[in-house]
């Protein structure tokens, strides 16, 4: 515990910019954003409103307003020369334009009643109020009354009002519509004037808002460049220079929160990236010796096959010569028991020779190679077939082919085996009738399927797997001859060439052998 007046140092508060995430920077500068567009909002609306009040000021109430006050003017003119001419001659028709200008005049004092109730038109209703006066005044005091008399006793009628009456009431009227089109066109040039004003706001409006908007979107791209950008740009170059294997430097993060941590995280990997290096190396150098070992061995291998196929067959060779001769020369010289056991020598020396032979042929698949090409897979067929032309012979065996076979790429000799194991194995364990092997080809996706059946024994779906391994046999080899290497050989060929072999173990008769080949891309 501290002592007197001693306090314990407090931890630096972090600067903010190392308080928030980046996810955290980009919610504030959406908010931003978010605010810069409502105010822009509430200032396009409230512009648009003033403009659109000025609009409907103008457009549905003055003007309307500045007609009818037109038609009021030439209804009551056409009623006052319409008195006039009908009181100097007495006439019937000029009465027709004074009622009509009643009619008009009393419709455009419906209108303009209509259009003018709102405050900015007080002016204008008290000179239609003004206006209905002196209208009545004249109608009542010389308009009815000249229309009464001039009926009753004619155009010289001494009952008719007196003329100079009739001007100075309608000179009162006219100087109340003339009043009444002064305040009018005050009324009118005031709304023009509203209406140039709002649309100058509008403009200077959408200026003000198109500013905000780049100002805020400058800011935000400012603020996030700086804040979240670089430090993303400097973890990453940190980053990169680690992933091209300098290990030693310490990664520093900057910034957000988020991008401390994860340059944090970063240099935790890069630190065991650095303990683990050391253990790669030493797996590495002893992968160096095992690979050497492996060299070593293949050699070696390499050694063996060529005393296989030379050192071990010479002698061989001579065994089963020598035996031979043995059984020429001795035959029926002996026992029955001697010969027997001649013949067994004879027999295990061959067969011996051509399990040597079947190894070497086996471990030649796939290291002693030859340059693939493509080649005419009916070809390599027939060259099998030829092969056989004694054991066909002999089985009267059926050959069918559903020509034309495909064209691949391999290895023809490679290939060629395949064919003459599995009719070799289809003409050995043939079925007590005629032997019948049919090859077929078929696309599939981008392989080339070969299906090879015969009517003979079968196999049982339980061996499906076990044929193909090496030296395995179904049978006695007193029953059928073979090492039981053909089928395992044909599975190392087949996907030395990149196609895999099986048993079809749905056939019902006889056996089915599929294997698939690379199609060449010409033919894709």
């Amino acid at each position: 515990m501290a002592r007197g007046g001693d306090r314990e140092p407090s931890t630096p508060r972090p600067p903010l910019v190392s308080r928030l995430t980046v996810s955290q920077w980009f919610t504030w500068a959406a908010i931003a954003m978010g605010v810069l567009t409502a105010i822009s909002i509430v200032l396009g609306v409230i512009a648009i409103l003033r403009l659109s009040d000025a609009r409907a000021l103008v457009v549905e109430r003055n003007g309307p307003a500045l007609t009818a006050s037109l038609q009021l003017s030439n209804g009551l003119i056409n009623q006052e020369t319409g008195v006039r001419g009908f009181s100097l001659s007495g006439e019937d028709t000029f009465l027709v334009p004074y009622r009509r200008g009643r009619r008009e005049a009393a419709a455009a004092m419906r209108e303009l009643r209509a259009v003018t109730t709102i405050d900015e038109h007080e002016a204008i209703r008290r000179d239609l109020d003004e206006i209905e006066r002196r209208v009545a005044a004249w109608q009542d005091s010389y308009a009815e009354p000249t229309i009464a008399a001039v009926r009753a006793g004619g155009p010289r009628s001494p009952d008719k009002p007196d003329p100079e009456l009739g001007r100075r009431l309608f000179d009162a009227v006219r100087d109340a519509l003339d009043a009444e089109q002064a305040d009018m066109l005050e009324v009118r040039n005031a709304g023009r004037a509203d209406l140039d004003t709002a649309a100058n706001f509008l403009t200077a409006t959408f200026i003000v808002i198109a500013v905000l908007i780049v100002v805020g979107i400058g800011g935000v791209v400012v603020a996030l460049r700086s804040f979240v950008s670089r430090p993303m740009r400097g973890v990453g170059r940190a980053v990169r220079r680690t992933a091209r294997g300098d290990f030693e430097h310490e990664i520093a993060g900057e910034g957000p929160r988020d991008m401390v941590d994860l340059a944090g995280d970063v240099d935790v990997m890069r630190r065991r990236i650095l303990s683990e290096l050391e253990e790669i190396k030493e797996a590495h150098r002893q992968l160096d010796e095992q690979t050497r070992e492996l060299q070593r061995s293949n050699a070696e291998l390499e050694q063996f096959a060529y005393v296989a196929s030379h050192d071990l067959q010479e002698p061989l060779r001579k065994v089963a010569s020598f035996c031979q001769l043995l059984e020429k020369r001795y035959k029926g010289q002996l026992d029955e028991r001697g010969d027997q056991y001649i013949e067994f020598a004879v027999d295990g020396a061959k067969r011996m020779q051509q399990l040597i032979n079947d190894l070497l042929a086996f471990s030649r698949v796939g290291r002693i190679t030859s340059e693939q090409e493509a080649i005419e897979s009916e070809a390599v067929l027939q060259q099998a077939l030829t092969s056989l032309a004694t054991a066909i012979e002999e089985s009267d065996a059926e050959i069918v082919v559903a020509r034309p076979l495909p064209r691949v790429r391999g290895e023809a000799s490679l290939l060629a085996g395949v064919f003459q194991n599995l009719v070799g194995n289809a003409l050995k364990f043939r079925g007590e009738g005629r032997p019948r092997i049919a090859v077929a080809a078929e696309r599939d996706g981008e392989m080339w399927r070969f299906t090879v059946t015969d009517n003979g024994i079968g196999i049982e779906p339980d061996y499906a797997e076990r044929i193909f391994m090496i030296f395995q046999r179904l049978h006695a080899k007193d029953v059928y001859a073979g090492t039981g290497i053909g089928l395992a050989m044909c599975r190392k060929i087949i996907e030395y060439h990149g196609g895999r072999i099986w048993l079809d173990t749905e056939s019902t008769e006889g056996t089915t052998f599929r294997f698939t080949l690379p199609a060449l891309p010409e033919d894709a």
